[in-house]
């Protein structure tokens, strides 16, 4: 009798993983505080109340929070830097960043086709949510520098591509999860956030964009529901194909390319040796 191909099983044993930095109590919190502040940087529009002093200040807490959160981002990484984001880490990020960083303009303004979020994905799974949070960011920044997309927006994106990156350190089945099955689940989770991701952006374009009366402009101190039809009308007539268009390209190359990277990817994270410590003779 055959034994059954190696290749078609989903699920294989291998060798624990390694992770780039590992998140110790400190640098959680800081995750967690970054993340909450930037959901309130996002969303306090829909939620603020009609008699509320914030309503009249709709065009300038954006300004407030741009210059906010790059505060809050920099007080994440030097916490995981402190955490343990050694020298072969760093020279890692360097590489990957940089990497992600010139992916990006191949694919901007077309149709949205943006191939670095194939990377940002991938790079995440297999380097950890620690080290997939400080890759997004470093690398958008990277990348705005690079394009001279540096704006009150670019904050923003820091911490909407660090949400994306992270997530996918976070993803089930790091250790045995492999072949068909794993790239597949990273086809949908890339799909997914490029989708996100754009919808999250637009929450800051809409809140600033002025309303010239239109049926899908934001309206300070309507009812919620009214401003969430208003904001899905809003994403459907601006940038859905834009969205669509991301997330169809992150999931043609994990497919097409996913198991190569990986590999590359674990390769080299096993030679890096991250846990081990570095000795000077």
């Amino acid at each position: 009798m055959k034994s059954p191909s190696v290749r078609n099983a989903p699920l294989v044993p291998d060798a624990p993983r390694i992770r780039a930095v590992r998140l110790g109590p400190k640098s959680v919190a800081a995750l967690v505080l970054v993340s909450a502040v930037g959901a309130v940087g996002f969303g306090w529009p829909l939620l603020a109340d009609g008699g509320s002093g914030l309503t009249a200040h709709a065009q300038d807490a954006p300004w407030l929070f741009a210059a906010l959160l790059p505060l809050l981002v920099g007080v994440v990484a030097a916490t995981i830097a402190e955490s343990g984001l050694g020298a072969k880490a760093v020279a890692m990020l360097g590489v990957l960043a940089a990497v992600g960083a010139a992916l990006r303009p191949l694919g901007a303004g077309t149709a949205g086709l943006e191939p670095m979020f194939f990377l940002m994905v991938l790079a995440g799974r297999v380097l950890g949510p620690g080290f997939g949070f400080v890759l997004g960011s470093v690398t958008m920044f990277a990348s705005a520098l690079l394009t001279g997309g540096v704006g009150p927006w670019m904050p923003f994106q820091m911490l909407s591509m660090g949400w994306v990156a992270m997530g996918a350190g976070l993803l089930p089945g790091a250790e045995r999860l492999r072949g068909r099955a794993e790239l597949a689940l990273l086809a949908l989770y890339g799909a997914l956030s490029a989708l996100l991701y754009g919808t999250i952006m637009n929450l800051y374009g809409w809140t600033i964009v002025p309303g010239l009366g239109s049926g899908v402009s934001f309206r300070p101190g309507d009812p919620l529901h009214e401003n969430l039809v208003r904001f899905l009308a809003y994403c459907m007539a601006t940038s859905l194909g834009w969205d669509l268009g991301r997330a169809a390209i992150t999931v043609v190359l994990t497919v097409l390319a996913g198991a190569t990277v990986l590999k590359a990817l674990r390769r080299a994270t096993r030679r890096a040796a991250f846990e081990a410590p570095v000795a000077f003779e």
